[in-house]
């Protein structure tokens, strides 16, 4: 079922659907159709074909009940029992376009740990080469997505790199300590083989990118570019501002993200760095790139990392989409492949670091 002929046969039937749904808001046949389609492919881990128009994302998100671990305390305690009691499958899909996919064996930190890279890009056994390393989103207690794997697939496909990710442990297993410190390793190994590094990540993955390009900083390692999706940076969800964005944010909610901060942040306070990188200091950063949705609840923090990183002479480019949701750019719209672009060229590596082709 996952098959490009099947992708290729049922794109008609879709693109006539969705024409009409962009039209007439009213047509619920077009809008039953996409959504369970929507529903199936992400389920089945099956790319979807087209674009999807942007008014159905948050009725695709209301009828999924996506926002049930953090709409409430007890949706996010809920959800923390069912992955101790039934972990979820982490492992790439079967075929990533025009990519490969490598798993690391033995990983000293007892952690997966996959290369994905250019389907047809030459092995570089010697000297330098760049390196992205990401880390996927899910509220530290979802694992990765179809929607991660294929971000991985692009940034090494379009940008000619490999790309290191971690499968890192979750709540109730994984802390921020922990996981801050995992990667820190990880590219620590990368750069100690003399490659050059750049990280990205979205959303709790967001999170953790920035609190190890701050400890990085700490060791003296100052990185070319640190790219943040819809990033979680305040683990205290105190922002004032989230009062005002709550309405219009059909995912994320204050009440389940204090539980899954509590349970994230172990034996650290919630205002430390490790935890809450917002609270770091950002003085001698390399540059940032943020993307950020304006119907998203991590939105408020997001501009106050711009203007505090900015303060302290850090170089920043901001793109915050107006009306869009969290992780937008993972989504199958047209604003969604513009985040990702955006996300692509931020990670390019520097003139002469690109891998051989074959």
């Amino acid at each position: 079922m996952s098959s490009s002929k099947g992708s290729v046969d049922y794109l008609p039937r879709i693109l006539r659907v969705a024409g009409h749904a962009t039209v007439v808001d009213s047509n619920r046949i077009a809008e039953r159709c996409i959504l369970s389609e929507m529903h199936f492919r992400a389920s089945e881990r099956i790319p979807l074909p087209i674009r999807i128009p942007e008014s159905l994302i948050p009725v695709f998100l209301k009828v999924t009940r996506a926002n049930r671990t953090f709409v409430s305390e007890a949706g996010a305690h809920q959800r923390i029992r069912e992955r101790a009691l039934r972990p979820e499958p982490y492992g790439p899909p079967t075929r990533l376009e025009g990519a490969r996919v490598d798993r690391r064996l033995p990983n000293p930190l007892g952690w997966p740990v996959y290369d994905v890279e250019p389907a047809n890009r030459a092995q570089n056994g010697e000297g330098q080469e760049p390196v992205v390393v990401y880390i996927h989103g899910g509220g530290w207690v979802n694992e990765i997505r179809l929607q991660h794997w294929q971000l991985s697939a692009r940034v090494a496909r379009e940008s000619r790199q490999r790309v290191v990710v971690p499968i890192y442990p979750l709540v109730p297993f994984g802390t921020a300590r922990e996981v801050r410190d995992g990667v820190v390793e990880l590219v620590r190994e990368e750069l100690d083989a003399g490659n050059e590094v750049r990280l990205a990540g979205d959303s709790a993955g967001g999170q953790i990118v920035l609190s190890v390009a701050l400890e990085l900083r700490d060791r003296g390692v100052v990185l070319p570019a640190v790219t943040l999706l819809s990033p979680a940076l305040d683990l205290t969800w105190k922002n004032p501002r989230i009062d005002a964005v709550q309405p219009s944010d059909p995912w994320l909610g204050r009440p389940g993200g204090r539980v899954l901060a509590e349970a994230w942040r172990g034996a650290d306070p919630i205002e430390d760095p490790v935890v809450s990188p917002l609270f770091g200091d950002m003085s001698g950063l390399g540059p940032l790139t943020i993307l950020t949705g304006t119907r998203d609840v991590l939105n408020p923090d997001a501009q106050i990392l711009r203007d505090k990183a900015g303060a302290a002479g850090v170089q920043v480019s901001w793109h915050e989409a107006n009306g869009q949701l969290h992780v937008y750019a993972l989504l199958p719209t047209e604003t969604g492949e513009q985040g990702a672009r955006i996300i692509v060229e931020s990670l390019q590596p520097s003139k002469g670091m690109h891998g051989a082709s074959a």
